[in-house]
């Protein structure tokens, strides 16, 4: 499969005045690194307040004046400019976004979905194919001249992932779409990125709900204090969490319900107040007296990633 997604080496920091007009430089995400391709749903799970939400805005070019971007954004292997960004928003590369006010109150929805046409030929030709997705999705004719209070939360929702369908989009970035909603909701939204994975569509997946990103990731990016600290393959959370590398990772995936919920000590590391070593020093049982000053690169063990100094040799301990 082609990537169509390549994140390298990314941080996003934002200017900050203090006292006076003194400024400092406040380091939001410091090392973001991962890939999508065609047909594969990557989640990048993170706790609420982590920072993985500025990916999806990084990769719009949508981030305030105040940001400075590093690193690179690679769509279909070419690095993307923000004029690159620009042009492919909304076409190649489309958002679902969080919040069904997203959708504009004073519009109908099939006008929204069209949005602006040149001529009357091209309207038509844009509502034929927007009737044809809506009905893939059970949104009836009706739907159409409706307008957005007049929609169920589900219908929303569904009306939002058709709407990101009509450019033929080669990637999908869906940000935190399931908050908010009842089971029934969130089931069939995920069930909307299932068909797009089917279809092709690369899906990068942004939430902090672990059995979302379980329930339809092909692997998933565990994001911790603004670092990519593992990528593992969906199956490798399961049985006793042996496969999976990192210790953050064992200890979220144990602190499941189901798998005993033992709760992990400690907190993550706010903005500003990261070690100068591993981010995840201060809460580690596994740790080396290197993790306080050295911050671990993120190693690349084939289908799998760790940050880990324990990994630098390769897999061990069956893992």
């Amino acid at each position: 499969m082609e990537k169509v997604l390549d994140v390298e080496n990314v941080s996003i920091s934002f200017i900050q005045y203090t006292k006076g007009l003194n400024q400092r430089d406040l380091k939001v995400i410091s090392d973001l690194t991962l890939d999508i391709s065609e047909g594969e749903i990557l989640a990048v799970l993170g706790s609420s307040g982590s920072g993985k939400s500025l990916l999806a805005h990084a990769i719009f070019g949508i981030l305030p004046e105040n940001a400075n971007l590093n690193g690179n954004i690679k769509y279909n292997g070419k690095i993307l400019s923000q004029e690159d960004k620009e042009k492919l928003r909304g076409k190649d590369i489309v958002l679902v976004p969080q919040s069904v006010n997203f959708l504009d109150p004073l519009m109908k929805i099939s006008d929204q979905a069209i949005g602006h046409v040149e001529s009357e030929e091209e309207k038509k030709v844009k509502k034929q194919k927007q009737r044809e997705i809506f009905e893939h999705y059970n949104l009836g004719p009706e739907v159409d001249d409706m307008y957005p209070f007049q929609l169920s939360g589900g219908m929303a929702r569904r009306v939002l992932v058709s709407t990101a369908l009509l450019s033929d989009p080669k990637l999908v970035v869906a940000d935190e779409p399931t908050p908010g909603l009842d089971e029934k909701t969130v089931q069939e939204t995920l069930n909307h990125f299932k068909h797009m994975k089917e279809d092709g569509i690369g899906v990068l997946l942004i939430t902090h709900d672990i059995h979302a990103a379980l329930e339809v990731a092909d692997r998933i990016g565990i994001f911790y204090s603004g670092y990519v600290i593992e990528i593992a393959q969906k199956e490798d959370f399961s049985g006793e969490g042996e496969n999976l590398l990192h210790p953050y990772t064992k200890a979220l995936y144990k602190a499941l319900p189901a798998n005993g919920f033992e709760i992990i000590k400690g907190h993550q590391p706010l903005h500003g107040e990261i070690p100068k070593g591993c981010p995840y020093y201060d809460r580690c049982e596994m740790r080396f007296d290197r993790c306080k000053e050295e911050r671990p690169e993120l190693l690349d063990l084939g289908k799998k990633r760790v940050r880990c100094f324990k990994y630098e040799d390769g897999v061990k301990d069956g893992a």
